[in-house]
């Protein structure tokens, strides 16, 4: 079973709620939550703080869209270890978006603060997960530097996001 870390960028597109992305991009985003849900481990933090996100952006429901139907099965399974892997995410101060996970690199200081629980929890699991990004352009201009520190990230939707170095 391959290990993801979904940004939530990419539910998101999948139930049509982004204007960057186009319609190959929702069709590609609909296309790997159901590899996931299929036959995927999602990788979260232990402090919720990903689950959360997720909660505040798509229906608990599982409808209307596929991103809601990802965060239903998100909520079903985030306690089976056999499908999700919940790492310690250590801040640096109490409630901040700093963790002392998330790499040192100079060329990251600027890669968005919401964003760093995703790359924190791909470097902690033992799974080695790919973190999954659709339109979110943080990734995009910070890849090679997150690659260099270990991350990899599979762009779902390089055509709307900008141009990868």
């Amino acid at each position: 079973m391959s290990a993801f870390v979904v940004d939530t960028n990419v539910p998101v597109v999948a139930n049509g709620r982004s204007e960057q992305a186009d319609p190959d991009c929702v069709i590609a985003c609909v296309t790997v939550l159901g590899d996931v849900l299929t036959d995927g481990t999602i990788v979260l933090d232990d402090g919720m703080r990903i689950l959360k996100e997720y909660m505040g952006n798509l229906s608990m429901s599982g409808q209307p869209g596929a991103g809601d139907l990802f965060m239903k099965w998100v909520w079903n399974v985030h306690a089976d270890e056999n499908r999700c892997e919940r790492v310690h995410l250590t801040c640096e101060d109490a409630g901040s978006d700093n963790f002392n996970e998330f790499p040192g690199d100079a060329d990251l200081t600027d890669f968005d603060r919401s964003d760093r629980k995703f790359v924190a929890v791909a470097l902690t699991s033992r799974n080695r997960p790919v973190v999954l990004n659709a339109v979110d352009s943080d990734w995009a201009d910070s890849h090679v530097a997150l690659k260099r520190n270990g991350v990899k990230v599979r762009f779902l939707c390089p055509q709307c996001v900008s141009p990868l170095e």
